[in-house]
């Protein structure tokens, strides 16, 4: 998600208890629950004769998380729950301005939001929104299991660290889109070149200046590809990454 700082802000609402060093969060996703399998999620066109098709091909993509995600859930001792998708191009969505963002997820009503127009949807003829709809369905999976609450409660009881927590915490999202992503990547119809197009997409994405919440190009691109090319979930750990990997 594309954020203002007040946006984050609104985000973050949970206080909790004593502070912890910022690698030492336990693996939310253990190495015996193993990969997602490769499963089918054929991708829908995002406009047909003219015609934008940004809803059905969301809803396709929202189906195809829901499918695999379930699946892995159930060899964990996590319950499993689907999130809510809602569309909104205008007003103010859990607290956040939808003109504001790309697409989100409302932690608080565990809903994934997704305006229908905007540049990380709106004309694309790559995989970038795919990859959008797979990092934001991420941060469900962090409030399933956990993760979020660990993450803000140490948010709040260490102030000196909270650019790097938040950089660990979206880090692994992308990281977990790039899971799910390299699970279906045989049945998206894509080529080498639309791959390595997406790669320089997220990389792109990055925040490289002074206010760096997501992490930089290059930390973007390399989770989400460490993702990608092992399909595991417990390569995912951020938390205990060095912290150089989420500068």
């Amino acid at each position: 998600m594309r954020s203002t700082p007040l946006i984050l802000a609104a985000l973050l609402f949970t206080a909790a208890p004593a502070a912890q060093p910022a690698h030492a969060a336990p693996p939310p996703f253990p190495g015996r629950a193993g990969k997602p399998a490769v499963t089918a999620c054929p991708e829908p066109p995002l406009s047909t004769g003219g015609i934008p098709r940004t809803r059905e091909y969301l809803d396709t993509v929202v189906k195809c998380l829901n499918t695999s995600w379930s699946a892995y859930f159930a060899r964990t001792r996590v319950r499993f729950e689907r999130p809510a998708v809602r569309y909104a191009e205008v007003g103010t969505v859990c607290g956040v301005p939808v003109a504001d963002v790309d697409a989100f997820y409302c932690h608080q009503a565990r809903t994934l939001v997704f305006p229908l127009t905007g540049r990380w949807i709106e004309g694309r003829t790559d995989l970038y929104p795919f990859k959008v709809a797979a990092h934001e369905y991420a941060h469900h999976l962090q409030t399933l299991t956990g993760v979020r609450r660990s993450y803000e409660a140490r948010y709040r009881a260490e102030p000196g660290a909270r650019g790097e927590l938040r950089r660990r915490f979206e880090l692994q999202a992308d990281c977990l889109a790039g899971v799910f992503m390299g699970s279906v990547r045989a049945s998206l119809a894509r080529t080498d070149e639309d791959w390595s197009a997406l790669y320089e997409a997220v990389r792109a994405s990055g925040d490289d200046g002074e206010r760096r919440s997501h992490g930089k190009g290059a930390g973007r691109a390399y989770w989400f590809k460490r993702g990608a090319t092992t399909t595991s979930p417990a390569a995912c750990d951020t938390w205990s990454a060095p912290a150089a990997r989420v500068s």
